[in-house]
């Protein structure tokens, strides 16, 4: 199936959109360690409760870039056919450099939830 002029400049837009965004995943990644870092230095120390959960939200909102600049990746691996063909997407995704891809952004999502769930303490509301 041939996708319209419209539709492969749509396509190539968003192509360029996630490229510059795949990109950046080392960085992305390098943040997520830091973040991890300054957790785990806070918990250790036995910051106030306030600062842990700050730190939590630097660590989610780390691990939420990452993850979309690994999808984005996921994306750029399949190519420009991928964005408006699914049954292109599904051969594509078959790949094993797009398969790879694809772990590594799962393994981010279900960090990021897992961090969601178990990770960012809850700060106390004041009374009054």
């Amino acid at each position: 199936m041939r996708l319209a002029k419209q539709d492969r400049t749509k396509a190539r837009t968003h192509l360029a959109r996630d490229r510059e965004l795949a990109e950046r995943l080392p960085l992305f990644l390098r943040s997520v360690a830091e973040a991890e870092r300054a957790l785990d230095e806070a918990r250790d120390r036995g910051a106030p409760v306030e600062e842990v959960h700050d730190r939590g939200v630097e660590l989610d909102e780390a691990l939420t870039e990452a993850m979309r600049a690994a999808y984005a990746q996921e994306r750029v691996l399949v190519g420009v056919k991928g964005y408006g063909d699914r049954i292109q997407r599904r051969k594509r995704l078959a790949r094993p450099e797009v398969k790879q891809a694809t772990q590594v952004a799962e393994r981010l999502l279900t960090a990021r939830e897992t961090h969601r769930l178990h990770g960012i303490p809850g700060v106390p509301r004041p009374v009054g």
